[in-house]
């Protein structure tokens, strides 16, 4: 399947891009977008001020300086607010605008984090069941290879269930087809 759920640092990820997300002024403020920023070195600060902002659930793309990936594509998620502010449409809006970008530039391979999981609050269990949906709806028309990044313990053992439900799905349900 060329979807993988892993226990990983994004930013130690070697593919084509990983996926940054971060606020509207692109600036490495905290959780995953620090941490890209950092490994990622000062040219990606100043890079970022040139094409800022960003707009909620859009994507732009900057190389990746210091990083194993080739590029960086940087979306702006949601805030949580218990689902009641659409926070669900711009949530897959950064998933699909981050994809269009991939297939855009030709990747192969592109590492997605649990997009508003952390400093927004969005609950990483619904956002890795959505992001699992959103990015196997748009790969049965096209093909590269995704990774899910996930960090801590408590996500990839759900991430690990939930990878198992759907396996057993796709078997029951297209194999024989």
């Amino acid at each position: 399947m060329p979807l993988q759920i892993i226990r990983q640092d994004i930013t130690k990820m070697h593919v084509d891009a990983i996926v940054n997300t971060t606020n509207e002024k692109m600036i490495g403020y905290s959780g995953v977008d620090l941490a890209v920023h950092a490994a990622a070195g000062p040219e990606l600060d100043k890079y970022c001020a040139r094409i800022a902002p960003l707009g909620l659930g859009t994507a732009k793309i900057t190389p990746g300086f210091n990083l194993d990936a080739r590029y960086i594509i940087h979306t702006s998620g949601p805030v949580w607010h218990g689902g009641l502010k659409g926070e669900s449409i711009i949530l897959k809006s950064c998933y699909l605008e981050s994809l269009k970008l991939a297939v855009k530039y030709g990747f192969d391979t592109i590492a997605f984090p649990l997009i508003s999981s952390g400093v927004y609050g969005y609950p990483k269990d619904k956002v890795l069941k959505f992001a699992v949906e959103v990015i196997t709806e748009f790969l049965l028309e096209h093909e590269m290879m995704v990774y899910l990044c996930v960090f801590d313990r408590k996500s990839y053992e759900f991430s690990k269930k939930l990878f198992n439900e759907i396996k057993e799905f796709i078997d029951d349900e297209y194999v024989n087809a």
